[in-house]
């Protein structure tokens, strides 16, 4: 590792894109999911993978799952219904999706998870083309998937990982 701790980056990284935002009035570019994966990793206890490109970010250490971690960071609680999360890759191998929400200073607020099957019983049930395409919304996301994190509660029941 470099001079820094991850956990230091990440911090600066936070308030750099909160004050970014707040300066220029739009997100710093691919900066939400680069804290999202470290939040996920860190928070459940997440191995992360090297090599991306086969369409998964970490796995779950408890179970063997692959999972694809998307973020959303919600700005504007009045538009947080129609908020999207970035397209699902259908056409690559992965068990489960996590989707961590973020508040307007980049910490987590929530961690959901859906597996695979109960994301794709939905695609293929969609009449919808965006949702045919793995384009969801925050909204639909918290429906399909269950809540393993919260900022309130930590780990929820069944999902805690013992990490000592």
């Amino acid at each position: 590792m470099g001079i820094y701790a991850a956990k230091e980056l990440i911090a600066q990284a936070r308030r750099l894109a909160a004050d970014y935002r707040r300066t220029v009035g739009r997100p710093l570019p691919g900066i939400s999911n680069e804290i999202a994966e470290y939040d996920a990793i860190s928070l459940l206890g997440l191995q992360s993978v090297d090599d991306k490109s086969q369409g998964y970010d970490a796995i779950d250490l408890g179970n063997g799952e692959r999972i694809q971690i998307k973020s959303r960071t919600l700005f504007d609680e009045s538009k947080n219904s129609s908020a999207r999360i970035g397209q699902l890759k259908m056409n690559q191998e992965w068990d489960a999706v996590m989707l961590v929400l973020m508040d307007e200073d980049y910490q987590p607020v929530e961690i959901y998870q859906a597996s695979r099957a109960d994301l794709e019983e939905y695609v293929s049930q969609a009449s919808a083309s965006r949702a045919k395409r793995g384009a969801l919304s925050v909204a639909r996301f918290k429906i399909i998937g269950e809540l393993r994190w919260t900022r309130e509660n930590g780990l929820e029941d069944g999902y805690w990982v013992n990490q000592e």
